[in-house]
């Protein structure tokens, strides 16, 4: 297991293929998903420098928070609620250049501007719990975080739901 991440690159292009292998070769041989998740956000945090990154998970009709890195954050997310509850009920990827102009937007901390949900699913097809990211910059996120937090999903979801 790695203690400490090795990032190259200026682009986020390029840190995010620097870091991906790396959070895989982490997570190896650990079972406890909390565990893993919590280097998940970790790793995210310090490579990117983002406001807020933290997990949701899936218990009955609320999303509850899980391990995080950032400011103290909503405890639970109702279903459809918010950015994290939307990408529950619609099982795609959120992403929210201006979080003022999202209906129904829930503010954890007024800091956060911009933000990036993705869904973690189960073998099932079921969204088992939501990555958050958020940042205190407008228009933070694109497509590149997108294809890459997609890919992450995909890859490590077994390790961590």
């Amino acid at each position: 297991m790695a203690e400490q991440l090795i990032i190259v690159g200026s682009t986020r292009e390029q840190k995010y293929q620097a870091l991906l292998p790396q959070i895989e070769a982490l997570l190896e041989g650990e079972r406890d998903h909390t565990a893993n998740q919590a280097n998940v956000a970790a790793a995210l945090r310090e490579t990117f420098g983002f406001f807020w990154v933290g997990f949701y998970r899936v218990e009955g009709d609320e999303l509850v928070l899980g391990p995080f890195q950032g400011p103290i954050a909503c405890t639970r997310i109702g279903f459809g609620k918010g950015v994290c509850g939307s990408c529950w009920q619609l099982k795609k990827t959120i992403l929210v250049p201006n979080v003022d102009e999202f209906p129904g937007h829930i503010a954890c901390s007024s800091a956060s501007r911009s933000e990036i949900v993705v869904p973690f699913f189960d073998d099932q097809g079921q969204v088992a719990l939501v990555l958050d990211v958020d940042s205190d910059r407008l228009a933070d996120f694109d497509e590149v975080d997108q294809h890459h937090l997609e890919a992450l999903a995909r890859s490590i979801r077994h390790r961590v739901c």
